[in-house]
């Protein structure tokens, strides 16, 4: 078969000339598989032939990169319909992927969406729903509110899937009561006629009830390819077709010394119990996406704005950058803005998972979603609709929760291959009892055919990775934990070791004034001259003097003959009295004496304070200690982290002394110190080299190296800037306890998923022999089947087809309120 070549266009970014054209042609011509590629300056654009066989368009981008180009790529976000198990996430995903211009395609089977990566193209929209048609689904792309609109959609397809299941169970247990003869009158029919009235009640209700079964493997059949469906319609159309045979034409059995059987109720009830099991699945898996809904839900829908002297009572998407927007007592944040008027106290607990409300004043920023508790509240909108904070988090949820976890292609590879080896098997059974099984061969052989089909579910596979990571990332984003990707989650359970960065980190980042020493003057009075004359100052430690001295209600004075020194002090005058603050060395290089002070000042320094020389009118007075002050939650993080197995490490570019004090306290055996923030990442790559998982703690914006080198870089703080690009997990609180609970979260998360693997393939690899007759010569020893097991092999020892199915349908179940258990995972804060 000849295979056409792939005509593309696409945009390149960062060229400039007509040597950057000459470079970016080399760089595709030299990918195997490009025949032709021409390169367009003024457009900005490359077409380029290629054959698909050989080239994945990811590779292009890649060779663009490489040669320092760049190539814009779009995301998709789209509803799939038509698929059930991990085979039809294979074959979709393949179809997208074939589509000229898509880079990557990742397919999520509990949410039935696809996130496509592309590059700009008008028609890709189009290109994309023939791909789907063409393998067999139907893919549609979501309008306004695209969440609302899936979730009516899933509405609409439960209540029908539910309606087919009740239906086809009802004239299940009709059919089976039938079949046993049981029902008043039909015991004095004869079988042939009993046989007919079976027929034609059963044959509408299996075509009706199991038509969405019947209909997805035709068309996967008609793709050339096989999925879950097509291993119950052929189990079911099998059971059907011998019992149809048996109803029309007995005589064929009857000529071999065979009694005609049928088994419409098998059929029929295989049908209902798969309908049923679908039904439960779906309704838990709704229950996964339960936290980004609650997201969505904060938002309310209409805003009080104030346009001049006009008020309105608008729906929240028509408010405008810079409106002002007024809020009463008890109504939620309808956007992102800055107060301009009033204070109040807001409810955050949605957004970080702060329990306690946070005062608010003028000045303040105020984040859609959230609930104002107490004051009427004017203010600014800063960030409207998808700019918002609230829909940040939001869009990070669902990409996170639509990624793929590493350890989901093991279970992708295996669903890829599932179905063709369970009909191998199925096939092999048939034909193996054919030639030694029990009198009638044949219809045993049948049975065991059927039964494997029925029991085999591909669907448990393709359910255990992504259920289970919807749930724990939903639970993370209650909790104030933002996970970037499935990658990162499943990276962050295997961490060994915790790097923080000190400052604004362990500490809060904020120096305050912790000892006032004055041997020889007032100590208030000794602040009263060193903040008059600080209060000229920008420098932090300055601030926090001034700071200090009006919590202690001073009245400070304008200095004046204010005089800077970089790195030393000040000088000034105040009230008459030449006061000179600084360090040790500038004092001795004014040639005053320190004195006491000196020993005391050292022995401040020990501890991790920073001491302050304050001279006025030529001698030394006084000493004042600021510190950068421990979180009240470090130690507890700390420990909580330790007791965890982790190692923990310090890493900062304080001086050793203050580092070691800090340490000291928090029982941190490994300190960093005096390392510039370029060097911070070098620091991380030699952990890494001698075999550590590292994770680095930082504030995302002077750590961003560190944060991005380290296995998993977690950013504390508010989350919606720098700290969310760079960082792999973003904590929406500045509590660090969130670290360990983000590590927590991890290893519940993974533990679930290896648990609904472990399920998934224990349960096919057990049952599918079992299916297959595996007991049968066991029971022929035992001298039949034990009565206690009778209701589930009966006479014939082999399992019950209709147990199969209930068991098949139960599975997928299982693996669905296993994940679901994360929702009530506790963590520590």
């Amino acid at each position: 078969m000849v295979m056409m070549s792939v005509h593309t266009t696409f945009p390149v970014r960062g060229m400039t000339c007509a040597s950057c054209v000459s470079h970016v042609e080399q760089a595709l011509l030299a990918v195997v598989g490009v025949e032709s590629a021409v390169v367009n300056l003024a457009t900005e654009m490359a077409t380029v032939d290629y054959d698909p066989r050989l080239v994945n368009p990811k590779v292009l981008t890649q060779s663009v990169q490489d040669a320092g180009y760049s190539i814009p790529v779009e995301t998709k976000i789209v509803h799939v319909a038509g698929m059930t198990c991990a085979s039809c996430v294979a074959h979709v995903e393949k179809a997208l992927r074939r589509v000229p211009g898509v880079s990557s395609a990742h397919v999520n089977l509990a949410t039935h969406q696809a996130t496509v990566e592309h590059w700009p193209d008008n028609t890709i929209a189009q290109q994309l729903q023939h791909a789907a048609h063409d393998a067999g689904y139907t893919l549609s792309y979501a309008q306004a509110h695209p969440q609302e609109s899936v979730e009516h959609k899933t509405q609409q397809e439960l209540a029908q899937l539910g309606k087919r299941a009740r239906l086809s169970a009802i004239a299940g247990g009709v059919v089976l009561m039938a079949s046993m003869n049981v029902i008043p009158g039909l015991s004095v029919l004869s079988d042939q006629f009993r046989f007919i009235l079976l027929f034609i009640f059963t044959t509408p209700v299996l075509i009706w009830a199991g038509h969405p079964i019947y209909t997805a493997a035709w068309s996967a059949g008609l793709h050339k390819t096989m999925n879950m469906n097509t291993l119950i319609a052929i189990g079911t159309l099998a059971a059907y077709a011998y019992s149809v045979a048996a109803t029309f034409v007995p005589y064929v059995f009857e000529q071999e010394g065979l009694k005609a059987e049928v088994y419409y109720d098998t059929a029929i009830i295989i049908i209902a119990l798969i309908l049923f099991g679908r039904y439960l699945e779906a309704k838990a898996k709704g229950r996964t996406s339960v936290a980004i809904k609650t997201l969505m839900n904060l938002c309310p829908l209409t805003a009080c704005v104030r346009r001049g002297d006009d008020e309105f009572m608008i729906p929240v998407d028509d408010v405008l950058l810079h409106d002002r927007v007024l809020v009463r007592p008890g109504d939620r944040i309808p956007v992102d803005g800055v107060i301009q008027e009033g204070h109040s106290s807001v409810d955050e607990g949605m957004l970080t998972g702060e329990s306690l409300p946070v005062e608010k004043v003028v000045g303040s920023m105020v984040y859609a979603g959230t609930v104002n508790k107490i004051g009427s509240v004017i203010f600014k909108a800063s960030a409207v609709g998808k700019d918002t904070a609230l829909a940040q988090i939001v869009q990070l949820v669902q990409d996170a929760q639509g990624s793929r976890a590493p350890i989901q292609r093991f279970a992708d590879r295996v669903a890829s291959v599932f179905v063709p080896i369970v009909l191998g098997i199925a096939t092999l059974a048939f034909w193996i009892w054919i030639v030694v099984g029990p009198s009638p061969a044949f219809t045993f052989a049948l049975l065991a055919f059927v039964t494997v089909l029925i029991i085999a579910c591909p669907c448990a596979l393709g359910l255990a990775t992504p259920t289970a990571i919807m749930v724990g990332m939903g639970r993370g984003a209650e909790q104030g934990i933002l996970i970037r990707d499935a990658e990162a989650l499943e990276t962050a359970h295997g961490l060994d070791t915790i790097v923080f960065d000190k400052t604004g980190t362990l500490t809060l980042g904020m120096p305050r004034v912790t000892d006032v020493i004055s041997p020889n003057m007032d100590q208030r009075e000794l602040l009263y001259l060193a903040a008059s004359v600080e209060c000229r100052s920008e420098h932090p430690l300055a601030q926090a003097i001034v700071e200090w001295a009006k919590e202690e209600k001073l009245a400070l004075e304008d200095p004046t003959n204010f005089s800077a020194m970089p790195g030393q002090g000040v000088e000034a005058s105040v009230a008459g009295r030449s006061v000179l603050i600084g360090t040790a060395k500038l004092m001795v290089d004014r040639s005053l004496v320190l004195n006491d002070l000196g020993a005391m000042a050292d022995h401040l320094a020990t501890v991790g304070k920073t001491p302050i020389f304050v001279a006025v009118d030529g001698e030394v007075q006084g000493v004042i200690a600021l510190a950068d002050m421990l979180r009240p939650e470090a130690k507890e993080a700390i420990e909580a982290l330790q007791k965890a197995g982790l190692a923990t490490v310090m890493l900062t570019g304080d001086n050793q002394r203050v580092a070691d004090a800090i340490a000291a306290e928090l029982d941190i055996a490994h300190v960093m110190a005096e390392v510039l923030p370029d060097q911070k990442s070098t620091e991380i790559q030699t952990m890494q080299a001698a075999g550590k998982r590292v994770a680095m703690v930082g504030d995302g914006i002077n750590d961003a190296p560190a944060l991005a080198q380290a296995d998993v870089g977690i950013a504390i703080g508010a989350g919606t800037d720098v700290a969310m690009e760079t960082a792999h997990i973003t904590l929406m609180t500045d509590d660090i306890r969130g670290v360990g609970n983000a590590i927590y979260l991890s290893r519940a998360t993974m533990r679930t998923i290896y648990q609904n693997l472990f399920w998934a393939f224990g349960y096919n690899v057990a049952l599918i022999p079992i299916a297959a007759g595996l007991f049968y010569p066991v029971f022929q020893n035992m001298g039949g089947v034990p009565p206690a097991l009778m209701f589930m092999f009966g006479e014939s020892g082999l399992l019950n087809p209709m147990l199969a199915a209930a068991a098949m349908a139960m599975s997928s179940v299982s693996v669905v309120l296993n994940s679901l258990r994360l929702r009530h995972i506790r963590l520590a804060v």
